[in-house]
């Protein structure tokens, strides 16, 4: 890793892990400058268990998030990664790449959203951390600065027991960029009342956004009947979604209202 990162302190280079997000980028063109490989980095791969977080390595892959034991409050994140794309695609992907893209549809930002997540950036001079809210600040933009690399994604066990959903629209079933989703993650304590609930979209706005007023709306209620009948279209207020030739705006607006309330209503085990 280290090689890696004075290499990119001394190039403007670009970096290149998994290859599904930055070959099909370049259409018929060809790469143009430099290209540091990190994708031979066994030791950003993996998950492991910290006395206070959960920590990805930046390479991990969506298949290997799959096959992980992981806590109930990352089902929803397994879920997501059996959405991206492909099986051949879920080998190769990594969870690095999907953030640095900072595609509005990319599936494992809503359910890392959800769960706090934080990202490590390592360059020569230092390690910073970043929320991911504050790190993916539009399409395809994020505050990765040129000589950093992601070495990881940092979950804190604050809700480890909390169950979580992911739900998705498309106009098909399979290998399909997202119209909207939705990620949800929701703690009820042993009376059936909501402790922490966290929602988060995506495909509706330039990023994934979270719905705070509906999470603070959330806590306190009574789960027996579902949460689902609490979503309200102002609820949705922080979206700002697009017509483009997957749906109209007007349309995502809909069917997002629709997909939070299945997301909440499956958490607690209400269909």
């Amino acid at each position: 890793m280290v090689e890696a990162i004075l290499l990119l302190a001394n190039e403007r280079a670009q970096v290149l892990s998994g290859g599904t997000d930055f070959y099909p980028a370049l259409g018929d063109r060809p790469v143009l400058g430099a290209v540091v490989d990190v994708s031979g980095l066994a030791e950003l791969r993996g998950v492991t268990t910290e006395a206070d977080r959960i920590r990805i390595g930046g390479l991990t892959t969506w298949s290997e998030i799959i096959r992980t034991p992981l806590p109930c409050c990352f089902d929803a994140l397994k879920a997501a990664a059996r959405e991206v794309g492909s099986v051949q695609i879920q080998n190769r992907g990594t969870v690095a790449g999907n953030l640095c893209n900072a595609s509005p549809a990319a599936d494992g930002v809503p359910p890392l959203l959800a769960l706090d997540a934080e990202v490590e950036l390592v360059s020569k001079s230092d390690v910073r951390r970043l929320p991911l809210s504050e790190f993916i600040v539009g399409n395809r933009k994020t505050q990765r600065r040129t000589d950093e690399l992601l070495t990881a994604v940092l979950v804190p066990r604050a809700v480890e027991s909390a169950a979580s959903a992911f739900v998705k629209l498309g106009a098909r079933r399979y290998l399909v960029i997202s119209i909207s989703m939705v990620a949800a993650v929701v703690l009820v304590d042993d009376a059936g009342r909501v402790v922490d609930a966290r929602v988060a979209v995506g495909s509706c706005s330039a990023v994934a956004r979270r719905l705070r007023e509906l999470e603070r709306e959330l806590v306190g209620a009574t789960v027996r009947e579902g949460l689902g009948k609490r979503v309200r279209q102002e609820h949705l207020q922080p979206l700002s979604p697009i017509d483009d030739v997957r749906a109209t705006a007007e349309y995502r607006m809909d069917a997002s209202l629709t997909l939070v309330q299945r997301a909440l209503n499956a958490c607690v085990g209400v269909s």
